[in-house]
């Protein structure tokens, strides 16, 4: 079996798309997940805390 260029750049297009597209539905999913919200919400808030005043 021969296989040519334009073969292998289909295949790995190909592959390269749905190996984003899944990596993006985990992402979401685990952005989504309601366990992990406290975890967002002390990030976000965190660089607040931080803070004593204005810088001098």
């Amino acid at each position: 079996m021969d296989v040519s260029h334009e073969t292998l750049v289909g295949i790995s297009k190909s592959y390269g798309l749905f190996y984003l597209i899944a990596l993006s539905v985990a992402v979401a999913v685990y952005v989504c997940w309601p366990r992990n919200k406290s975890k967002f919400d002390r990030a976000a808030k965190s660089i607040l805390n931080d803070e004593d005043g204005p810088w001098r």
